[in-house]
C-alpha cells in the first residue's frame, strides 16, 4: 500500500450520545479513583448531550511513522526514528494539520483534515453510550495502555479485539489523538469546569490516550489535551478524517 493510501471507514449520520450526566461523574470518579484522577477533571464531559453527527471518514488506523516519513522528505521535516508500523509521535497540533493539507492534494484535492472532537467520540462510541469502544468493561490486553508494562507505542492495529462498533482501531491506547476542536467547557457544563485550559501546551482536545495512560483515558467520554511539551515522551499522534462519499 502506498503511503498516500488511507484504509479509511465510513461513519454513517447519526446520534451521538456524548459526554456523561452530571450526575455520574462523581461514581465515574470513585471507579477510577486508583488512577488518582480528581473528580474535577471528568467534570468537563458533563453534562450529556444528544448530539447530531452528520456522516464523515476516519481513517482505520492512526498515522504511521511509514506514513508520516513521505510527508517528513517532501517537507524538509526531520524523519522519525521509530518502527514504520508503529504510529507517529512527537507531532504538534499545526504539524498535523499540514500533513492533513499534504495529503489531501495528494488524494486529489480531498478535504482531509483531523476530526472534531465529536466525529472522534461517534467513530469510538457507536450509537450507544459504551464505556469504552469495545463494551463497558474495562479488560487488559485490548488497548496498549499503561496495565500492559510496553512502556512504549505498538505497530497500529495490534489490537483487533479492542474495535470500536464500527471497526476503528487503536481509539483507546497506543497514541493521544488530536481533534480539530478547541477546548471549551460544553454547554451547560457544571460552573466548575474551567473555561480556558491555561496549563496545556496546546488548546486543542486530544482523545483516547497513549500508551504511558491508565485506563481512564481509554473512555470514550474522556477530554484530554497536551499537557506537556515533549509530545512525543507523552505519545501525541492524529489520525485523519474527512467528508462522506
Amino acid at each position: 500500500m502506498q503511503a498516500e493510501q488511507v484504509d479509511w471507514v465510513e461513519i454513517p449520520a447519526g446520534v451521538l450520545r456524548r459526554g456523561t450526566p452530571a450526575d455520574e461523574v462523581a461514581d465515574v470518579a470513585r471507579r477510577y479513583a486508583d488512577t488518582g484522577v480528581p473528580v474535577e477533571w471528568y467534570l468537563k464531559e458533563a453534562p450529556r448531550a444528544e448530539i447530531h453527527v452528520p456522516a464523515f471518514r476516519i481513517a482505520r488506523t492512526p498515522v504511521t511513522v511509514r506514513q508520516w516519513s513521505h510527508f517528513a522528505e517532501s517537507t524538509g521535516r526531520p524523519a522519525p526514528k521509530a518502527p514504520a508500523e508503529h504510529p507517529v509521535t512527537g507531532v504538534d497540533w499545526e504539524s498535523a494539520t499540514a500533513y492533513c493539507g499534504w495529503l489531501g492534494e495528494r488524494l486529489g484535492g480531498l478535504d482531509v483534515r483531523l476530526p472534531t472532537e465529536d466525529e472522534w467520540e461517534r467513530a469510538a462510541r457507536g450509537d450507544d453510550d459504551r464505556e469504552f469502544p469495545w463494551g463497558d468493561e474495562y479488560r487488559t490486553g485490548l488497548a496498549n495502555l499503561v496495565d500492559l508494562g510496553i512502556g512504549t507505542t505498538t505497530p497500529v492495529g495490534s489490537y483487533p479485539q479492542g474495535a470500536s462498533p464500527f471497526s476503528v482501531l487503536d481509539m483507546a491506547g497506543n497514541v493521544d489523538e488530536w481533534t480539530s476542536t478547541l477546548y471549551a467547557p460544553y454547554a451547560g457544563a457544571p460552573v466548575e469546569v474551567p473555561h480556558t485550559e491555561d496549563w496545556a501546551f496546546d488548546p486543542h482536545v486530544t482523545r483516547g490516550g497513549a500508551f504511558r495512560h491508565d485506563r481512564d483515558l481509554a473512555r470514550c467520554a474522556r477530554r484530554h489535551g497536551a499537557y506537556e511539551r515533549d509530545l512525543e515522551a507523552i505519545g501525541v499522534g492524529f489520525r485523519v478524517a474527512a467528508r462522506a462519499v
